[in-house]
């Protein structure tokens, strides 16, 4: 099947720090257990009042992982569409995002139903739906990350550079979603700040995580939160305030130089196969930050049975991390983390 057709667009990143270009962390990262899985690619990863670790995987399967990670259960198929980002409600329900399909959906793991909130904004069909929060007052918020391509195309998107991503917010009484934000390039992630009094919002393309205003005088406003050394992707409230980022992998100046190039050389390289294009470093890396945008966490090494996380989520004192490219979930204990 050919593929859909780039429209890149010209683009001057910002300076490349020397952070970007360094392999490990400035703090050592800790040795990682591996959970194996029945499938690939747990790409976020939630954990419920009961400590139990829930991942979507790429044949369409929501799972649910006891929290010894030695058992697993299915809560859901969702074939043929693809399960990215998750919330567990109060209520044991979970929010899963379709980024195949473009739905956002509701999954009731008791009664093993799935219900379709949202597939469609302004009568436009919904297409790489990405992550999602829920306040305490029900209302949602979740991530488009692309207008024009899916999951399975996502690096035409960060090649292109077109900005087509939206932060957009579904009532708690139903209805169509609303588009708070637009323009955004591959919006990803999202987390609550303290008091749901604001949204971060990772924005991949953009080296950087957003800091949209829920209430209080700035309520409506958005400005940059941090900017990163590489593509952030899933995000997860921690202990004590902090904003624990999945980073996939360091800035590459290949794609920075090709960004501010002439279009045509994207396209081109767009129609190689894609066994060929760049894709990402094999690097476990996560970076938490405190409500003002200061790093308090670094963490980043090699490791040959793990790369590229995509989800990230804190529980009584272990990390646990997700991924687009192994079958295994990944956790290590924070106090091993040496301050």
């Amino acid at each position: 099947m050919a593929r859909q057709r780039l429209r890149p667009q010209v683009w001057t990143p910002p300076r490349r720090g020397g952070r970007a270009r360094a392999w490990r962390g400035y703090r050592s990262l800790p040795e990682l257990t591996l959970v194996p899985l029945s499938g690939l690619g747990p790409e976020d990863v939630v954990v419920d009042a009961l400590g139990r670790v829930l991942c979507g995987v790429e044949d369409g399967r929501l799972l649910r992982l006891s929290p010894d990670g030695r058992e697993a259960v299915t809560l859901a198929d969702i074939a043929p569409g693809r399960p990215a980002g998750l919330e567990v409600l109060p209520d044991g329900r979970v929010l899963v995002c379709d980024a195949r399909a473009g739905r956002l959906l509701r999954v009731d793991p008791d009664a093993g139903t799935v219900e379709t909130l949202a597939d469609r904004v302004g009568g436009e069909p919904l297409r790489l739906v990405s992550n999602v929060v829920a306040t305490a007052d029900g209302t949602v918020y979740f991530t488009e990350s692309s207008r024009r391509f899916s999951i399975d195309d996502w690096r035409a998107d960060i090649l292109e550079h077109s900005g087509t991503g939206r932060l957009l917010r579904l009532p708690r009484d139903g209805g169509e979603p609303e588009v708070l934000l637009d323009g955004l390039q591959f919006a990803n992630g999202l987390a609550l700040g303290p008091d749901d009094s604001y949204l971060a919002v990772a924005e991949t393309g953009s080296y950087r995580v957003l800091r949209h205003w829920l209430s209080g005088a700035r309520a409506g406003t958005t400005e940059t939160f941090v900017d990163l050394p590489g593509f952030p992707d899933n995000l997860g409230a921690g202990a004590h305030g902090l904003l624990w980022i999945a980073m996939v992998a360091p800035r590459d100046p290949f794609l920075d130089l090709l960004h501010r190039s002439h279009p045509l050389a994207r396209q081109a390289l767009w129609r190689v196969p894609e066994r060929l294009l760049p894709g990402p470093k094999p690097t476990v890396w996560v970076i938490a930050i405190d409500t003002a945008g200061r790093v308090v966490h670094d963490l980043q090494g090699p490791s040959a049975a793990f790369r590229a996380v995509t989800g990230v989520a804190e529980h009584e004192g272990r990390l646990w991390l997700g991924t687009l490219t192994e079958p295994a979930v990944a956790t290590f204990d924070l106090s091993a983390v040496r301050i």
